[in-house]
């Protein structure tokens, strides 16, 4: 990981090296937090934040799920990501809130504890490689199944939901892949461990509904609209049966850390004829849409002052920015 110098911790700006948690923190134990990912990326006119109201609006509504109340307004979370940032004087990031129940009291029960929120951003280029947008990623159908809704909100970006995750993508890594692919309960697909799964076959985009059991990625609804607005390419929200993986003609992934990905193979079966047209149109569409080069998209990026703060000591907690 490249470290940056400023993490916002509870309304300050702290050292990276600072920022700390006492031991008995409650969703160290339980697992009691939720969280965003979301990427910066430089511009023509300086660094800009992709759909930031989106990734907020989000985290607020998965910490309603679970009954966090945030201390922070909307508002006061966007304003303090977009600091963070700019603290770091960082032109392309990776930023990554998270609300979480603090330390106070132990047991299952969390709501005694104050709600903490953090904020760190820091360079993390290629999340699934450097030759992954080049070359596509090889992936492997996990025998982990997604969890069902039935046991735990799958529509909440919770830390809890990432143990199911993070046990696929062992197990993937372990086997000799780069990326797990999880079914759902009932045998249909649902998304990889980290990112949101497409499917083309015969010039038809699809991807599994929400009632698949996916997280609805922000990167997911990006694709969609585009679709949509680049013409041309038809769209449908449909289960998919594993068998139907390794028939389609294309493969990606998306997602805010991986972006745009190609598959180019599942469970050693490769997929179509290792060309991806549609999927090179709509990775050529999203970095044009996120680098600020096609202004019809210009409200989804969220601008940040390109200069650094240099006025916060070494022994920033306590001091609000």
């Amino acid at each position: 990981m490249k470290e940056s110098t400023w993490i916002w911790l509870d309304g300050s700006l702290v050292k990276w090296s600072e920022a700390k948690v006492p031991f008995l923190t409650h969703a160290l134990h339980y697992a009691t937090g939720v969280f965003e990912g979301i990427r910066c990326y430089n511009t023509s006119e300086g660094p800009a934040i992709f759909r930031l109201p989106e990734h907020v609006s989000r985290m607020f509504e998965s910490a309603k799920i679970y009954l966090m109340k945030i201390p922070y307004s909307r508002e006061e979370v966007t304003g303090a990501i977009t600091k963070t940032v700019a603290a770091n004087g960082l032109d392309e990031c990776y930023v990554r809130p998270l609300a979480y129940y603090g330390y106070g009291e132990m047991g299952l029960n969390p709501l005694p504890n104050r709600v903490s929120v953090g904020i760190a951003a820091w360079r993390w280029d290629s999340y699934l490689g450097e030759k992954a947008e080049r070359e596509g990623v090889r992936c492997q159908v996990s025998s982990w199944r997604r969890i069902h809704q039935a046991s735990m909100p799958p529509q909440a970006k919770s830390t809890s939901n990432y143990a199911n995750a993070a046990l696929a993508k062992i197990e993937a890594l372990k086997a000799g892949y780069d990326e797990a692919i999880m079914l759902n309960m009932d045998g249909m697909v649902a998304e990889a461990s980290a990112e949101n799964i497409f499917r083309v076959k015969d010039g038809i985009v699809s991807t599994p509904p929400a009632s698949a059991g996916v997280l609805r990625g922000i990167t997911r609804d990006t694709i969609i609209r585009l679709t949509t607005d680049l013409g041309g390419i038809e769209f449908r929200r449909v289960d998919i049966s594993r068998e139907e993986l390794y028939t389609s003609d294309e493969l990606f992934l998306t997602g805010t850390a991986a972006g745009v990905t190609p598959v180019r193979e599942v469970d050693g079966r490769t997929i179509g004829s290792g060309a991806w047209p549609v999927t090179q149109r709509l990775m050529e569409a999203y970095s044009n849409i996120v680098h600020g080069r096609d202004k019809q998209y210009s409200e989804w990026l969220t601008p940040v002052a390109t200069k650094r703060i240099e006025t916060i000591s070494s022994s920033a907690r306590g001091t609000t920015v």
